[in-house]
């Protein structure tokens, strides 16, 4: 009897030990907790003529600070005598890479029948997908410092004329045209027309269509829905900004333009990209601006 308890209590302890060696002995997780920067994805666009003051002096900080706000992409207004900001097209577009930032559309103001090609070149060498054109090209904008109006100095032909020979050029070059409006362009003038229904009327939608400044349409008195269902799918980019009650330049989500509204029609404009912009800041630094924006994209739906 002895004998057999004896050997009993081995086997039960020879189990035991059995059991022991095959259990995974616990693991600790040594790896770093994920920052808000990999587990937020980053979205939506800055236009960069809202940081025009400061990005010249250190672009690599201040577009590292565009990035670390959310912003996916940009678009460029320092294009100056083959360089962006002071950089090569290719530098450009390696430190946009290097920050995080993805270039979608340049402004190109200052176009000359001299400079054109050159110009197309390098926006295309810089990697954007769309040549603005940001006023009436080839000399026929105009602005009044003493009333602060914007307006056109030439005849309507004449500027659809060099509008639509810019886009043919894009086009030809495998760039994307758009048209940038201001509030001039949905007001009529002496003749009755408003310039912007014969930009649509007049131009090619393979070569030439356009970057609807929600201000400046809000601005004129018109309406973003109106002109979305009067050129479907022709409002490829946005410049969402909003307005105060003064009806000044405002963070998005701060004044009284529908962004919301404006955002449900998304698919019958054609919107394929939106970028903020502020043209001034008022209460606020320009970065702390575009850092309030990028929190009322979000509250108002934008992705």
């Amino acid at each position: 009897m002895v004998l057999l308890r004896s050997l009993t209590l081995l086997l039960l302890l020879s189990l035991l030990v059995a059991c022991g060696s095959n259990r995974t002995p616990p693991t600790s997780d040594t790896s770093p907790p994920e920052t808000a920067a990999q587990t937020t994805a980053s979205f939506g666009g800055l236009a960069l003529y809202t940081l025009r003051d400061t990005l010249p002096i250190d672009p690599r900080a201040v577009l590292q600070e565009v990035a670390d706000d959310g912003y996916a992409y940009v678009e460029a207004a320092g294009w100056n005598d083959g360089t962006f900001y002071g950089m090569s097209p290719a530098d450009f577009k390696a430190l946009l890479d290097e920050v995080g930032l993805t270039p979608i559309s340049s402004h190109q103001g200052g176009a000359t029948v001299e400079n054109l090609d050159q110009m197309i070149a390098d926006v295309k060498a810089a990697g954007f997908t769309y040549f603005v054109i940001p006023v009436p090209p080839m000399g026929a904008f105009s602005f009044d410092p003493k009333t602060r109006t914007l307006s056109m100095n030439q005849d309507m032909e004449t500027v659809m004329a060099n509008i639509n020979m810019i886009a043919a050029k894009c086009a030809a070059a495998g760039l994307q045209c758009l048209y940038h409006n201001h509030d001039f362009e949905f007001q009529p003038g002496e003749d009755g027309i408003k310039p912007i229904d014969y930009f649509i009327e007049n131009s090619n939608p393979d070569h030439l269509n356009f970057q609807m400044d929600l201000y400046w349409v809000t601005k004129a008195g018109a309406d973003p829905l109106a002109y979305f269902a009067k050129a479907p799918g022709r409002w490829k980019g946005w410049h969402v900004k909003d307005m105060d009650a003064q009806g000044r330049f405002a963070p998005v989500g701060t004044g009284t333009i529908d962004f919301a509204r404006i955002l449900a029609a998304r698919e019958q404009a054609g919107m394929e990209f939106y970028l903020v912009e502020q043209d001034q800041t008022f209460n606020e630094t320009p970065m702390e601006a575009i850092s309030i924006s990028h929190e009322g994209l979000e509250t108002i739906g934008f992705d």
